[in-house]
Order: structure tokens, then sequence, then C-alpha cells
């Protein structure tokens, strides 16, 4: 590409020197007088820069509410009931100057972490921000479970790379889960344990693909207890209150600015800060300077400033969301207010890692349209950044705006097929074909509903041609074709995938409607779902009338005549090496630092949260391990523990109700689940979980 990105990588962990202000025993304290405190989290060095810079409702009154020209809001944390520790993320929290091993051990430091403790120097507040939903603009928004906790100096010996992507010198901590704000609607502001740990999990996991994220320190759970209905069928349950410590430069996002938007046209809903132009100004000046200063001093003309942070801010969503396609990941609700004005993975809902490779993947079940499908990420960040832009007008002019937008496509192929040729091994030579010979991976992969990361996990044992190969050709293609046909689906799993989720006698009423009163479909339904349907139909009914003997074949079929296309790919990558050993060396190492053995399925954070609800944190912590290094096999961490599972091992409290009903859950999905290794396949009872 002609044209040269700046550069951007994942933020790294420091090796810091762990302070010699150790945590000391009760004796230790009464030595040294006053000197030390009696926990590490009060010795964080707070300077919440974001609280001074912006407006700030200074305002407690409770109950939610309309904020006017305000960024922030000022809130209380509400306390939970004998808080404790899950998890905690060592890697995260040395951000901060922490050792995790001694926040883990701090008798106050799940208090401190779950918002019902204040540490010295924090200022809790709430961040008001807009967002269009599911396309459409719901007006305000704003943290309404998360709460501010202030900003965290960078403690002496940053790492000079982490200080490069994190130039601002601090890093912003909140509480996921700590209570009502001015922003929780009609919710109650706090989260559970199940949509706490999988914040947690893949918070990290998504740093060490090196994918830009947030992170996440702590897990911390209750005895303190909500109401939810899970599957939203009526039957709901008591649920443990739980706490996520979330860390990150900065949690603006691309809704901050939204804040200003006049009455929507479509829904009639504005901004709380409709006219403040001023405030607008106020809070691109302040990102610039915090999170984007070269561009600050090498732009001393204001609007050419702003355009070359409009398009730092694209190019580092499509980078961000090449990065998402590569390793199969479906974030699940990418509204405005989820989309990060730095490029980070933000906002960790109804996420998914395919398992079976699908373009139309949905993993949010509320996503009945689609929208927010694996195969549309890269056009809805598109959309979002055309919603970013018309938030920053007339400090951004619109025909420069455009300009930059332009530029988005063409960036987000380069970032992809970049990416894409390190999965292949393909390191030497960018060939125009290589486009060609990734659709047809894919396709393939589609069509044998193979499972996208140990597929292309396994493409570093398909061997390189060598001179004199001769007749052995034929037999490494077929070997190359046993190893992939491992990852494909069976000819039940592959009916069961494609099962409409329309009825036929809806559909056909959908049809009839099309044609007669099309008005009236486009109110109800759109093509695209309706052709997706028809599809499906279409091929189940190919499934249907296929043996699984003549579904094999074609498979092997598929998958032979793409190796082959592939080796002969390999072969020109070795034309004019001297030494082709050490390439075909560097090419597996390539591709199986690029290919992750280990996502976070569902499956592996389901078993995770099942024993966590019955009071086993252990596989938490266990599959926090085997994440933090998802490109290496680690002997010993190759499978769940499932040690006491269907046991109580929490300290809290439990009514005799809730402790029978748990036992039984946990009594059968011990009978019905075999323990699987993280890198396997999913198991048949993976397909059954939902996320919402």
């Amino acid at each position: 590409m002609a044209y040269l990105a700046p550069r951007l990588g994942h933020f790294r962990i420091f090796n810091h020197s762990v302070s010699a202000c150790r945590l000391l025993g009760t004796a230790g304290m009464a030595d040294m007088g006053l000197a030390l405190s009696r926990s590490p989290l009060e010795r964080l060095d707070f300077d919440n820069v974001a609280l001074k810079k912006l407006p700030l409702d200074s305002s407690e009154e409770p109950g939610v509410r309309q904020v006017n020209g305000a960024c922030f809001s000022r809130v209380k944390p509400q306390r939970v009931t004998k808080p404790r520790f899950v998890a905690v993320s060592l890697e995260a929290l040395a951000l901060l100057g922490l050792n995790g091993e001694e926040v883990m051990t701090d008798p106050l430091g799940p208090e401190y972490l779950s918002g019902s403790r204040v540490m010295p120097g924090s200022e809790t507040a709430a961040h008001c921000y807009c967002g269009h939903q599911f396309g459409q603009f719901a007006g305000q928004l704003g943290d309404g479970a998360a709460i501010y906790l202030g900003e965290v100096k960078v403690p002496p010996g940053q790492d000079s790379d982490l200080l490069r992507e994190n130039p601002s010198g601090r890093w912003e901590i909140q509480v996921k889960g700590a209570g009502k704000t001015p922003f929780s609607r009609q919710a109650d502001g706090r989260k559970v344990l199940r949509s706490s740990i999988r914040e947690f999990l893949c918070s990290e996991v998504m740093f060490f693909l090196g994918v830009p994220t947030t992170r996440a320190g702590s897990v911390v759970t209750s005895d303190s207890r909500v109401v939810r209905d899970v599957y939203y069928s009526g039957n709901p349950r008591n649920e443990r209150c739980s706490v996520v410590l979330r860390i990150a430069p900065t949690f603006l996002r691309f809704g901050s600015f939204e804040i200003f938007k006049q009455a929507d046209e479509s829904t009639g809903r504005q901004g709380p800060s409709y006219g403040r132009h001023e405030i607008r100004s106020q809070m691109m000046d302040y990102v610039i300077e915090m999170f984007y200063p070269e561009i600050q001093r090498n732009q001393p003309d204001r609007v050419e400033r702003n355009v070359a942070f409009f398009r730092e801010v694209m190019l580092r969503t499509a980078r961000l969301v090449a990065q998402w396609q590569c390793v199969g990941f479906c974030h699940g609700v990418l509204n405005t207010d989820n989309m990060s004005i730095l490029g980070l993975t933000l906002d960790y809902g109804p996420y998914g890692f395919m398992d079976r490779f699908d373009p139309n993947f949905i993993c949010n079940a509320s996503d009945n349209s689609g929208r927010y499908s694996y195969q549309a990420q890269p056009a809805i960040c598109r959309w979002n950044l055309v919603k970013l832009a018309e938030a920053l007008a007339p400090e951004l002019p619109p025909d420069r705006a455009e300009e930059v937008v332009d530029e988005y496509l063409d960036l987000y192929n380069g970032f992809y097929l970049e990416t894409m040729r390190k999965k292949l091994g393909l390191l030497k030579k960018d060939e125009p074909e290589d486009e060609i010979l990734i659709t047809e991976l894919l396709q393939t992969m589609h069509n044998t509903g193979a499972d996208f990361t140990n597929t292309f996990r396994s493409l570093s044992q398909i061997s390189c041609p060598t001179e004199g190969e001769g007749e052995e050709e034929e037999e490494l293609v077929r070997k190359a074709t046993e190893l992939l046909l491992q990852q494909c689906a069976s000819l039940e799993e592959l009916k069961a995938a494609n099962k409409p989720t329309m009825d036929t006698r809806e559909l056909a009423m959908l049809l009839s409607m099309a044609q007669s009163n099309p008005a009236l479909f486009q109110m109800i339904s759109d093509r695209a779902t309706i052709a997706r349907q028809l599809e499906i139909l279409s091929k189940l009914k190919d499934l249907m009338e296929t043996s699984q003997e003549e579904l094999q074949s074609k498979h092997a079929e598929d998958w032979s005549g793409w190796i082959t296309r592939y080796r002969k790919r390999l072969a020109r990558e070795l034309e004019g090496q001297s030494d082709v050993r050490a390439l075909q060396e560097e090419r597996v190492r390539v591709m199986d630092s690029t290919n992750p053995r280990v996502v976070l399925r569902n499956y592996i954070a389901q078993n995770a949260i099942e024993a966590a609800e019955n009071g086993d944190f252990s596989e938490v912590q266990r599959v926090l391990k085997v994440l933090q290094k998802p490109f290496s096999s680690q002997p010993g961490l190759e499978s769940p523990a499932w040690v006491g599972r269907g046991q109580t091992t929490d300290q809290g409290e439990r009514d005799e109700e809730e402790e029978e009903e748990q036992q039984q859950e946990a009594a059968s999905s011990s009978i019905a689940r075999t323990p699987v290794p993280y890198d396997s396949k999913p198991p048949t009872w993976a397909n059954e979980i939902c996320v919402t």
C-alpha cells in the first residue's frame, strides 16, 4: 500500500519493579507508624484530569434524569454485602503499578474494587453520552452501570512503548455494576456474575490476542442479589451482584460527541446538550491534547487538526475491525455508544467468537435482523464513523469528513489482507490472486462447516512443495485434506445449523406481502432477511437429500482442490530463496503466532460461569491463565479441571431453594457434558447457549 499507517499496536504490559512499600502485616504497620496505608489501593496516585477539563454536573440528586450541559455527573456507588474476589488479572493491575497478589490478599481489596468503599483521591462520576442503537438515535444513554473512579498516574518505569500508546500518562479506572446513576433508565445499575465473568475474561483474551481493547483488572462478587430473567422467559431468578474493574486510557466514545445532536428526524429525540457548541469544542480539545498529542503539535490550524484527528480515529477503527474479522470475533452491539474514540474494543456484552465459520454469524440473540452479524461489522463501523463525523460538525467540515470516510474501505481491506496473508503464511510476496485464495478458503470453510479457529491453526501443518516431490504430492494433499476434514461439521450438525429461524408459514406470508403490499412489508421485514431464510431453506433441502458418506466425499473434494491451489501459492513463496528451510520455519512461526490455539468460546466461558455460580472460582482463574497464552501449548492446562462441580464452596449464604435449584442444574449438566480440551471444536451442547 502506498499509504503508510502510523504505528499502532495493542497495549503492552510493562515489566514493573514491585514497589518497596509492600503491604505489611499489623505488627509491621505498627512499627512503621502511619508511614504505610492499610491497603495498596490507598496508595494509587489519582489525577482526575477529565473532571477538571470537561463540564461536570455537580448535582448528586438521586434518580434518573436528563443531564444538560455536562459530560460527567457526580454519583455515589452503592455498597454490596460481603464482597469477595472471583479473579484478578495481575497483568492488568500492573498497569496501575499494583501487585495483583497483594491486591488479591488485601482484606479491603474487594470493598474498593466493588465501589463499596471509595479510595483516597477517587472522584466517582458517570459519563453522559448518546448513541444510535440498531440504527436509530436513542437520545441520552450514558453510564447506566459503569462508574468512573478517576485517573491513576502511570507509575515510574512505565514501558516507553506503552507511554507512546497511552500518551496521557494516566489510566482511567471504573467499576461496572456498582449501582444506579442518572443514566440507568429503567435498570438498577447492577451486573451479575455471568456477565461480569464474560467481560473480564474477554477483555483480557483480546489483549493477549493482540487486539486493541479496554482491560479488566478484577471481578468481585457478593451476597447482594438482583432479580434477572435470563432468557426473557418469564422465569426470573435471584443472581449475585458482581462488579468488574475496567481500565483504559479513556472510555470516551463516538456517542460522547452525540450529546449535542439536534432533534432526530426519525425519533424526534435530541442530545441533552444540544446547542452547547462550546462544550463540543472543549471535548475535542481535551481528547486531541490528551490522547493525540502528535496531531496537536503538528497541526497548528484548527480545522486541519480536527481532520487529522478524525482520520486517525477512522484508521484505528478500520484496523480494529479487520483484527476482529481475522480472529472470528463478533461484537454483537456495534451501536455508536459502544465505539471507542481510541479504536479499542469497548463494552463486552453479547459478543461471540465464531465456532463453525458462517459469514452470517449473529452472536446476539436479540439481533433479529442481523444488523450486527460478523460480515456486517466492517460496513457498520463505517456507518458509525459517518455518525461521528455528523456529531463533530461544524468543528469538522462535512466535505472534509466525507473525504476521510472515503479512505476507510481501502484501509480496511489493506489491514485485513495483511493479517490474512500472515494467517496463511504468505510472507514474501503480495500477489493479487491472494485475495481470491482467501475468499475460496472462507467459502470452503462455510460449505463444509469448518471450525474457524482450528482450521486456521491447522494450516501451518500443511507442507510447502519441494523439488522432486513427484508422486508424493498426491499423498501429501490427501493427508492435509484429512487434517482439515477433522474440523468440518457432520451432516446432522449442518442440518441443525441450517434450520430456518422463521416459520415457513410466516415466510410465505411475507413473500406474498412483498408482492402485494410493499409498503407494509418494509415496515415488518426486509428483503435481506427473507433472502437469508430462503437460502437456508435451499441448503437444508439439499442436506436432507444427502447421506453422511456423500457429504464427506464432497467435503474432501472441496478441500483437496483448495489445498492444491494453496500449495502452488506456497511454492511461489520459495522462488529465489536461498535458505528454503529457514523460510519454512519462519512461515510456521508466523502462522502459529497469528492463528490462536485457544479463544474464549461461549462454552468455555459458560463452564467457568456455572462453576463460579456454584461457588468454585478456580475455573475462571484457570481459563484466564490459558487465555493469557492463546498461541501456545500449555501442558497441564489443556482441559477444564472440573473440580468440585455441583458443590458449593462459596462463603456466602444461600437460601435453601436457590441451593437446591443450582445443585440440580449442576448435577444435570455434569451428566450431560463431557469435558473437552479448550482447543477442541465445541461440544454439541454449546449450540444451546443463548446470549442476549
